[in-house]
């Protein structure tokens, strides 16, 4: 056995020391899971094609439709919707029996969402500025801020519903289900104002939040309903789909008349309630791999960078992308993505990416240190602690 394997085994092993008992670590495996896979997923779809000078975002979705089984793997939100309102839900349930008001709860757990925003805002207008005064073409500055500051969206719907969670708590997933389908029965159907679907943006992720609702409350712990959400979820998006005319892929697309993800359609809706009851039925299998120290290292290396990894991948792309111009037009960097030479060559660099991703992370990951969650205190994650208490009730970030 290597230096390097003996180092990272013993590494491992005093992360799974310092970390409780009774930490439900299927949580924060799906977390990790689903904050990967959104990066994957913008860093397989998202192409910034070199036109001249100019900059354009592209998609091989476009292109190459056929592509589209891929967002049905990498479009996680729902999950990370699932888990979060799981986590929520437990942590105000937890912070109410202590006797921690509301108000400090709430301002916990949204220091935790917004302190690693302002470093993204901070550094993405000291680089707008920069570049407009350098004379860079305004369409190009435009593009690169719209894809930094595109993760914000998520934040600001997820921040909106953990303020909500004490109406929601006990929300039946159902009734948001149900807005979202007569709200896409008016635009598709009835030919109301698209502008109409933008209700969905609240109520399409409200679904998955208020089944991680249901999570905490015990109602979810039957595999058999584990198995409803998934096959029932999959037949519906399947007929919408190859019935209804909802489009394929489960992320936008440059240039296409609808996205199923912008807003929230039903097809969207749907697949997220199956990929919910895939979750929910892999909790047992996660909960014995994460027994083992390497793996569950791994996992809590995620989750205590979830957010500067979030916000930054983007970042990460578009610097890549940026410095590689220097070299001139580079395969599957700045190229058309019109074929799977493209695709081959996005894969190769896909190392890169998490490189720069490592090195953002190394930059700005003192900013994600706010306040706990359960009541505004600061100080170390609580996904590893220093002493394992032997009484305190689990805690999720």
């Amino acid at each position: 056995m290597s230096r390097l394997t003996t180092a990272i085994r013993h590494a491992a092993a005093r992360v799974d020391a310092a970390t409780p008992d009774h930490r439900d670590r299927a949580v924060d495996a799906l977390r990790a899971g689903a904050v990967l896979g959104v990066v994957l997923g913008h860093w397989l779809v998202t192409a910034l094609v070199a036109d001249g000078s100019t900059l354009r975002a592209a998609s091989p979705l476009q292109h190459l439709p056929w592509l589209a089984p891929v967002s049905w793997v990498f479009q996680t939100l729902a999950v990370f919707f699932l888990v979060g309102g799981h986590v929520a839900t437990r942590g105000y349930a937890s912070s109410r029996a202590r006797g921690i008001p509301y108000r400090r709860w709430l301002r916990g757990r949204l220091a935790r969402l917004f302190k690693p925003v302002a470093a993204v805002l901070l550094l993405w207008t000291v680089v707008t500025a920069a570049l407009l005064l350098s004379g860079a073409e305004y369409a190009t500055v435009r593009t690169l801020v719209k894809l930094a500051l595109s993760p914000l969206w998520f934040l600001l719907v997820f921040a909106a519903l953990t303020a909500a969670t004490p109406l929601v708590a006990r929300l039946h997933p159902l009734w948001p289900l149900a807005v979202v389908l007569h709200v896409d029965l008016l635009r598709f159907g009835l030919g109301a104002d698209d502008r109409l679907g933008w209700l969905n943006l609240a109520a399409g992720w409200l679904v998955p939040y208020t089944l991680g609702a249901a999570w905490t409350r015990g109602e979810l712990e039957h595999r058999r309903t584990g198995w409803i959400l998934l096959l029932s979820g999959t037949a519906v998006t399947a007929v919408l789909v190859a019935r209804a005319g909802y489009p394929a892929s489960m992320v936008g697309v440059p240039g296409a008349d609808v996205s199923n993800l912008n807003p929230p359609t039903l097809a969207a809706v749907t697949f997220g309630l199956a990929q919910c009851g895939l979750a929910l039925l892999l909790r047992d299998r996660l909960r014995t791999a994460m027994r083992r120290p390497v793996a569950w290292a791994a996992v809590a290396l995620v989750n205590l960078s979830a957010m500067t990894i979030f916000l930054w991948h983007q970042t990460a792309l578009m610097a890549t992308t940026a410095t590689g111009l220097l070299a001139g037009r580079l395969p599957g960097l700045h190229t058309v993505p019109d074929g799977l030479g493209w695709v081959a060559a996005r894969l190769v660099w896909l190392p890169v990416f998490v490189l720069a991703l490592a090195l953002c992370r190394s930059a700005f990951r003192s900013w994600e240190r706010g306040g706990d969650g359960d009541g505004g205190r600061r100080g170390r994650s609580r996904v590893v602690r220093a002493h394992r208490p032997a009484t305190k009730e689990a805690r999720h970030v």
